[in-house]
């Protein structure tokens, strides 16, 4: 299976429950992360599952990229709407060090009037000490212009760094975790702002079950004084041919400042089609 995937299908289902006000969790892959509709759910799954795992176990050396853009418009007894979705990746490994770069910006309008704007960002630094232990370093941000909702995050916006370890490493199964501290800044509806110590807590979980059948699962966690965000992604990935894969996947994100309960959170059910390649 090769190691760098990209969406360059559109969403052919798309399920989503307990839709409140959500903010972002910022897993890397990771990222990302956390679904807007579904160009950018597309898009965060290709940005946050690169199947390397964390510390750039099973890269290429060398330098990959990719860019997914989707575009809609409809027209209905007189309304009229519109959107686009954009997403970048680029990433190099020199056999030692990684880095990573994803972006994710999503556009749209109902007869006249902006219904969208989003921008998603993400950077990773990666270095292998070993087999089981490495680093990282990683920024990661987000921006919602339209964010109405109070206790909702206009702009959010994390740097951290810390250690990982590879708790399995065979062919079939690998399971990693890093955590490490971090500084949050970011910007509340209503105008109060976020200042602060973080820290971030990741798990990134991958099973072969056959040659061409494989289960993911990717948990990220960010805790500051002001909320707690928890992003967990579970998908099934079946190969269709050596470069396709069919990827199903059930996202689930919380935040503790806009939901009582895990409830409460945000559940979003999407199958995309998966193009590999370096």
């Amino acid at each position: 299976m090769k190691t760098n995937v990209f969406i360059i299908a559109a969403i052919s289902g798309f399920v989503a429950a307990a839709a409140n006000a959500q903010t972002t969790t910022f897993d890397n892959s990771e990222a990302a992360t956390t679904a807007v509709e579904d160009i950018e759910e597309a898009i965060t799954d290709a940005a946050d599952r690169d199947l390397g795992r964390f510390g750039n176990e099973g890269r290429e050396i060398g330098s990959y990229g990719s860019v997914s853009l989707r575009g809609t418009s409809t027209s209905n007894d007189g309304a009229t709407s519109s959107d686009v979705g954009v997403g970048l990746r680029y990433g190099t490994f020199d056999g030692v060090n990684g880095i990573d770069v994803t972006a994710a910006f999503v556009y749209g309008v109902e007869d006249g009037v902006e219904t969208e704007n989003t921008l998603q960002a993400g950077l990773d630094y990666r270095r292998d000490f070993n087999d089981t232990l490495f680093a990282y370093a990683k920024a990661n941000a987000s921006f919602d212009k339209l964010s109405t909702t109070t206790g909702e995050y206009k702009q959010d916006i994390f740097v951290g760094a810390g250690l990982g370890y590879r708790i399995f490493n065979t062919a079939n199964t690998q399971w990693s975790v890093q955590a490490g501290p971090g500084y949050r800044a970011a910007q509340l509806v209503g105008g109060g702002e976020v200042s602060e110590a973080a820290a971030s807590v990741s798990s990134n979980f991958y099973k072969s079950l056959t040659d061409t059948t494989y289960v993911t699962n990717d948990t990220d966690v960010i805790y500051s004084e002001t909320a707690t965000t928890v992003g967990n992604t579970l998908a099934l990935n079946v190969a269709l041919t050596d470069t396709l894969t069919m990827r199903t996947s059930y996202s689930t994100n919380f935040n503790d400042t806009t939901d009582d309960a895990f409830s409460d959170a945000e559940n979003t059910f999407g199958v995309s089609v998966v193009y590999n390649f370096n």
